[in-house]
């Protein structure tokens, strides 16, 4: 079934374009919430008499978009994460984190326009990545991933004897100390003994 669109929709197309659709998804989606026109004489005039309106906008979205490039090609991201001695990253930067980094330079960019070679990366280095913009516009950033200091703790101290059952190396310990103190207070060590137990 084909539809004419009424708004810009990313799965699908632009404002004005003429599109092939399943009819369920034009009468269950598009139709009720506006985003689309029935495929008709009357609506291609309606959609004709706002073509120059839909271009004005068109052009301007592509002035942005060259704005925006200009901006992000001379932008250099710098993330530091988590690494090992051999440069490895203890996690991987991923698209989301770029989309996170490029916000705190003021920049609210969708996830799905940054494309990353393989995906993430995964060590130290510089970078390339790729951020789709309008039409078949797209800009280049520099990434830096540095390694991020880690500190190390002094070891924690060993913790105290539990109070309780003593294991058999520390009754005889105990068995010892009593027995050494009451033959200097004159007792027999099995007496010693059989008081402490």
């Amino acid at each position: 079934m084909k539809v004419i669109l009424n708004k810009d929709i990313a799965t699908l197309g632009e404002e004005g374009d003429i599109k092939e659709v399943t009819k369920g998804y034009a009468r269950n989606y598009l139709f009720p919430r506006g985003i689309a026109l029935p495929y008709t004489s009357r609506m291609i005039k309606l959609i004709e008499g706002r073509r120059a309106e839909i271009e004005s906008r068109k052009e301007q979205k592509r002035l942005d978009a060259r704005g925006l490039k200009e901006k992000l090609d001379a932008l250099e991201l710098s993330i530091t994460m988590p690494a090992g001695a051999n440069g490895r990253l203890y996690g991987a930067v991923t698209s989301q984190t770029v989309v996170e980094e490029l916000a705190k330079n003021g920049f609210q960019i969708e996830r799905k326009r940054v494309e990353l070679a393989g995906n993430t990366f995964k060590s130290v280095g510089k970078y390339k990545a790729a951020v789709k913009l309008y039409e078949s516009q797209s800009a280049e950033i520099t990434i830096t991933i540095a390694a991020q200091e880690i500190k190390t703790e002094a070891p924690a101290p060993k913790p105290a004897p539990r109070r309780g059952r003593r294991s058999p190396e520390q009754h005889e310990e105990v068995k010892k100390d009593t027995a050494a103190e009451t033959t200097a207070e004159g007792k027999t060590p099995e007496a010693a003994v059989e008081q402490t137990v």
